[in-house]
């Protein structure tokens, strides 16, 4: 069961995963080890997974963006792991969700262009087997995007 420290603790991580131990227990108003031992346990429940950088995409030069609605001719499971498989080897697919309403799945595709996008879209996802619908919507503006968790401490 997660405290009210370490909640605030995967919240500061969250936003900082750069911060020294120090800063985290100076911010946490406790010891530097029981700071480390918080972390160390919360890495070994598999809490955290990891630490990333968060990059600027536009900066990068990846300028275009888009949610696919893909919906499976069949809900054969061939055709399901096929989907999955292919979805995950894909490294312009940065979310990819099971959902339920209109599509099967959600995906959220980052490339650097409409031609990419275009590409993407014909010598990959029109060529699944399985896929019966695909619609997109084009991503005007990024207005709030993260990998973090709302976490809150009471």
């Amino acid at each position: 069961m997660l405290d009210d420290i370490d909640l605030k603790l995967l919240n500061l991580l969250q936003e900082d995963c750069r911060a020294t131990n120090a800063q985290l227990a100076s911010n946490l108003s406790i010891s530097p080890s029981s700071c480390w031992r918080r972390v160390k346990s919360l890495e070994e429940i598999g809490l955290i997974e990891g630490y990333r950088a968060q990059l600027d995409r536009s900066a990068a030069g990846f300028e275009f963006s888009a949610i696919l609605h893909v919906s499976l001719s069949r809900q054969k499971e061939e055709n399901v792991q096929a989907f999955i498989d292919a979805i995950n080897e894909r490294p312009e697919i940065l979310d990819c969700y099971a959902t339920t309403g209109d599509a099967d799945y959600h995906l959220r595709v980052v490339v650097r262009n409409i031609a990419e996008f275009n590409k993407f879209l014909d010598e990959f996802i029109f060529r699944l087997p399985g896929i019966a619908h695909v619609k997109s919507n084009i991503v005007l503006k990024d207005i709030k995007s993260s990998g973090s968790l709302p976490l809150l401490a009471n």
